[in-house]
């Protein structure tokens, strides 16, 4: 009997009750089974660059340990490396690590474009652009798989944002959705079959993403081909019928079969098409078979060998920034040579306790923790002393700043290790600015008003401003190294490796060079992107604006020249050069600019059309073929809802990031005029790319529709489906609910208990709906519907009827 034939037989078997209870979860982890007809239980879990087994309490945060596991660098790292094959053997390991957890599914990885560099969640996602997003993401799957865990790609989509995450309508025009936020999902698919995806928590374009018919049912299965099983995010379920219907198959995590009965209801009743729940149910059940062999027996993990691939893969993706020549021309690194080094003095508190990765779902308990302090002192240098230097927290001791500056006065060279601590990233809560706290600041005007030979190194997930870049000599970005980071930026340092990372974004000068810098995060009920396609290096390039590092951007200890690009109609080729004394690899990036550069259309001037990673001896050359991606030469025409090819006379570039462009080749496409050609008048912000300050009739003309309210109405009752920060100014109980929670999170970051914190304002997001379904069985929706009484004005009438609900959840968990 073939796979077709015996999922058709099993589900023939289930009663209604039966096909209904395997569209949510058992526990938090773990799907139901139904033994009589040997349907077993899987176990889906977190994460994307580890394993997140936990083994006792559950939660999805990470406030609960999980079991040792190899923790590597995340998305954000990783995406630096521009390698795919790279990507793939994490992968493999991450797989290999869940297939011998008994792990089904791992929740990862996550692609989410990066709109704006303050998203909380920005180190769990790869870029700004589509395409590095999506060959990285597909790698990373097809790794995961190997070993027979499905991959889980997410969150789809639009997830732009951890402000109101659970709640925010994410209003963004078709030509953005399908040109940035939904290609990535459609390239990681092509390039690994995932056999999972996970939907996100918001709204797009007025539609929780999780009912969105349109995009899970006529995109990701219509356009994109997927064939598997669609996954909610934790407590990520709005209405359980709607969300059937468009295509999801499975809730998590358990609500203690509150949705279960709602979908038999909704069969008995005529509302759900039993044929409908069929298919959902054969979706789990092919998910059960393509991962048997991950639940048959795996080895254990060679954890010794995981951890040399996360050093391997931390080495790979650190950027070298800055590196820049004295008066005699010399640069300050590589230090591989400890007589001309001299004395070095390593400052800054990450230095001796690495920041190496994000907070969350994503947490991982790992195996070990390299830290740059002890594999400095395990190198040749002399390393004449340490000094944390300032506090994390932006807190303020002057005597570690006079410590710090007295050390570095003693010494050739200072190593100063700044960075975002544990409170400014974080899931669930959007960083507050894009700055680096203040006592760092300090402390490096400090030491450069002293003169100090300075080499910054840096850690963080996400861009940052960097007003003294031009004051040190040297900036090394290790961004989150994971538990081999340490390691690997020393081992750059002392040039035992020749840094090969790039960029996956840009970093602007300041935050208010940033296209969404106006409209992110500043509304209530919705999230408009008023940039459309103007995101990272397609918004500065198309202005014309000065950048700190562009997309792409990454040195190295030799330099690499270009040469002979042939551009084709599916791929250039282009001869690349090691002209220095290293041996070193190049990250050959190959864009196409637009007819005329796009002067005059709503079009991008230039975009990534494909990059490839070569290797060269000194002197050695090599020819380079890049394929051009699939959409190289096209755009989203909104009004035929389709991909349609722009023909002209095209420019294919080569070279080391999106503003060094070393050599180039004109290329004649066959298509179209460019569609809407005519909205220069209609959409002049568009056509200029000055989207800074859209005004609300030109956004709506982009859109085709009105707007819906930004705002929040607080003159409304709140039902199941607002969320818990509604509550405030609302006065009476909802008023002492809402500064309640706000104020314990104040008061654990006071405490210095950042990721406490931080989970607690998260609650603040929740949908009142939610506090049920994350509760453990703790609280069903009789309660939450009490709750809602007392926080609309009805206080005790509200207390009696939570009351009443929890002492009779109480007796029917004893019975």
């Amino acid at each position: 009997m073939d796979n077709v034939a015996r999922r058709a037989s099993v589900r023939a078997d289930l009663s209604l009750a039966e096909k209904a209870s395997l569209m949510s979860g058992a526990n938090f982890w773990n799907t139901k089974s139904v033994d009589r007809v040997d349907v077993p239980a899987i176990m889906l879990t977190d994460g994307p660059h580890g394993l997140r087994k936990q083994g006792g309490a559950a939660d999805h945060l990470g406030l609960n340990a999980s079991i040792p596991a190899t923790c590597f660098p995340p998305a954000a790292t990783l995406a630096n490396s521009w390698d795919v094959p790279l990507l793939e053997r994490v992968g493999d390991a991450l797989g290999a690590e869940a297939a011998a957890e008994d792990v089904s599914v791992l929740l990862g990885p996550g692609l989410n474009i990066k709109r704006n560099p303050l998203g909380g969640r920005s180190f769990e996602y790869f870029s700004e652009d589509p395409l590095l997003s999506g060959m990285l993401a597909g790698a990373l799957a097809r790794g995961i798989q190997s070993r027979g865990v499905a991959a889980c790609l997410k969150h789809f989509a639009v997830n732009s944002q951890e402000t109101h995450r659970m709640s925010v309508d994410e209003i963004v025009d078709e030509r953005a959705l399908h040109e940035l936020y939904l290609e990535g999902f459609r390239i990681a698919l092509d390039q690994s079959c995932a056999w999972t995806v996970m939907t996100s928590y918001n709204k797009v374009n007025g539609i929780y993403a999780n009912e969105n018919a349109t995009l899970v049912e006529d995109t990701l299965r219509g356009r994109f081909g997927f064939d598997g099983l669609v996954v909610t995010d934790w407590g990520g379920s709005n209405d359980r019928v709607a969300g059937l219907v468009a295509g999801n198959a499975l809730e998590m995590p358990s609500t203690e079969g509150v949705t279960d009965a709602e979908i038999v209801a909704a069969v008995e009743a005529g509302e759900l098409d039993e044929s409908v729940l069929d298919a959902r149910v054969d979706e789990v059940l092919t998910l059960i078979e393509r991962t048997a062999s991950a639940r048959e027996g795996s080895a254990p993990a060679d954890l010794d060998a995981h951890h040399a691939l996360a050093v391997e893969a931390a080495r790979k993706s650190i950027v070298m920034l800055r590196n820049a020549p004295d008066v005699e021309g010399v640069r300050l690194l590589p230090l591989d040579d400890p007589a001309k080094a001299g004395r070095v003095a390593v400052v800054g508190d990450f230095a001796a306790t690495p920041r190496y990765q994000g907070a969350g779902s994503s947490l991982v308990n790992p195996t070990r923790v390299d830290s740059a302090l002890d594999a400095l002192r395990a190198t040749d240098l002399d390393i004449i002393g340490y000094e944390p230097g300032f506090s994390r927290m932006d807190g303020q001791s002057k005597r570690r700043r006079r410590r710090a500056v007295a050390l570095a006065q003693r010494a050739d060279v200072t190593l100063l290790f700044l960075g975002l601590d544990e409170s400014a990233e974080a899931e669930a809560v959007d960083r507050a600015h894009m700055r680096l706290a203040e006592n760092q600041i300090a402390l490096v005007r400090e030491l450069t008003r002293h003169g100090a030979r300075l080499v910054v190194v840096l850690a963080g997930g996400a861009p940052v401003e960097l007003p003294f870049a031009s004051s040190v000599d040297a900036i090394v970005h290790g961004y989150l190294g994971g538990q081999g980071g340490g390691t690997a930026i020393a081992d750059v340092l002392t040039g035992a490796v020749n840094p090969s990372g790039r960029l996956a974004e840009t970093y602007p000068m300041t935050y208010a060079d940033v296209a969404s810098s106006a409209t992110f995060g500043r509304t209530q009920a919705t999230s408009e992107h008023r940039e459309s396609i103007y995101l990272g290096y397609r918004h500065a390039d198309k202005l014309g604006a000065e950048v700190r590092y562009p997309f792409g951007h990454g040195l190295s200890y030799t330099t690499f020249a270009y040469s002979e690009l042939i551009a084709g109609p599916r791929s250039a080729r282009v001869t690349v050069t090691n002209a220095g004394h290293r041996a070193g690899t190049e990250t050959v990036q190959v864009y196409t600019e637009a007819p005329d550069a796009a002067a005059g259309q709503f079009r991008a001037p230039r975009e990534l059309a494909g990059f490839a990673k070569v290797t060269l001896e000194p002197g050695e050359s090599r020819t380079v073929e890049v394929a051009y991606r699939e959409h190289a030469f096209d755009v989203f025409d909104a009004e035929a809802g389709d991909w349609a090819t722009v023909g002209g006379a095209y420019r294919v570039l080569a070279g080391a990031s999106s503003r060094d462009l070393r050599v180039s080749a004109d290329l004649t496409v066959d298509g179209g005029p460019m569609p809407d050609a005519d909205t220069a008048s209609s959409l002049p912000h568009y056509v200029s790319g000055q989207v800074h300050a859209v005004p609300d009739e030109e956004y709506v003309a982009l859109l085709g529709r009105t707007l819906p309210p930004s705002g929040w109405d607080a003159t409304k009752e709140l039902t199941r489906d607002d969320i818990i920060a509604q509550c405030q100014g609302r006065g009476g109980f909802a008023g002492f609910l809402y500064w309640l929670i706000d104020t314990t999170g104040d008061v654990l970051m006071l405490l210095r208990k950042p990721l406490a914190a931080n989970n607690t304002h998260f609650a603040l997001d929740l949908p009142f709906r939610s506090v049920a379904r994350l509760s453990g069985g703790a609280a069903d929706d009789h309660m939450v519907d009490g709750l809602l009484l007392m926080v609309n004005g009805q206080f005790w009438k509200g207390l009696h009827r939570t009351g009443t609900a929890w002492r009779a959840l109480r007796r029917s968990k004893r019975a």
